[in-house]
């Protein structure tokens, strides 16, 4: 069973009332992963669902706050200095953003060979992690990339 790294568009999607295919997807997504690997999140990634589901679904906060909370069975990586740091080299490195390079962070911490996420580039590897854009690709041909 292989760890893979869920970014926050994934999350958000699995409660978006606003995009019901997507909805539905995400959570085959996050349904399949719980089966079959070790899906990983950061408190980064917790931080980011919150703002997303409160500013751009306009959850109500308690409402959102329970669904953050559903998420709390999934490892999750602390984020700390010395992850900030790594996440600011890899983003100057592979000039993408900080964030983002705080998610490579994160995954390569947790050991994660897969980040499932709609912002990075699918197909790209950054310190050996590659990424993959799970709503693009059939969920089978998705979950066999994850080794």
């Amino acid at each position: 069973m292989s760890n893979v790294f869920v970014d926050t568009n994934v999350l958000a999607y699995s409660v978006d009332r606003h995009d019901r295919a997507k909805q539905a997807r995400a959570r085959q997504i996050l349904q399949s992963l719980a089966q079959d690997h070790q899906p990983v999140i950061s408190t980064q990634v917790l931080q980011e669902f919150y703002a997303a589901t409160t500013v751009k679904l306009k959850q109500e906060p308690l409402l959102a706050k329970n669904s953050l909370h559903d998420f709390s069975h999934l490892e999750t990586v602390q984020i700390d200095v010395e992850l900030i740091e790594q996440g600011i080299d890899i983003g100057i490195i592979s000039r993408i953003s900080f964030w983002d390079g705080l998610i490579i962070a994160a995954a390569e911490r947790a050991k994660c060979p897969t980040i499932f996420s709609e912002d990075l580039k699918s197909g790209q590897a950054i310190r050996g992690v590659s990424v993959v854009n799970p709503f693009i690709a059939p969920l089978e041909k998705v979950l066999k990339t994850t080794g």
